[in-house]
């Protein structure tokens, strides 16, 4: 399984990966998308939208399941990936290049108190 070193990952199963100019984009993991197959539907949160850590923001659907996006940190809906409205099977073809949105976090919010690399594999072994 493939699980990048260089992000950060969320109890449900997004990577974060920091951007130069402070943002962080969001997509889920190669394990999520796995577990769900095929992906024929990408909702991602509205441009300009609030999130709250920990709450839902966007769906995604599978063959087998939708799946609640739950947002990584706190902060505004600064971009979404829009490829993948009529391409949403590009998830499952390179989970780490499918970004799913952007976000501008919150001044207190740091990607830094997500799981790194190691807990995220620890997580997935429990």
């Amino acid at each position: 399984m493939n699980i990048p070193e260089h992000l950060r990952y969320t109890p449900e199963h997004l990577w974060i990966e920091s951007q130069a100019d402070g943002t962080l984009r969001a997509g889920i993991t190669d394990h999520a998308q796995e577990t769900l197959g095929d992906i024929v539907f990408v909702e991602a949160p509205a441009i300009d939208s609030t999130l709250e850590a920990g709450h839902p923001c966007g769906l995604i659907e599978s063959v087998k399941t939708a799946s609640d996006l739950h947002a990584p940190l706190s902060g505004k809906v600064i971009a979404i990936n829009a490829s993948l409205q009529t391409s949403p099977e590009a998830i499952n073809e390179d989970p780490y290049a499918a970004w799913i949105f952007s976000i501008q976090p919150d001044p207190a919010e740091a990607p830094g108190q997500l799981l790194d690399a190691e807990g995220y594999r620890r997580l997935l072994d429990q």
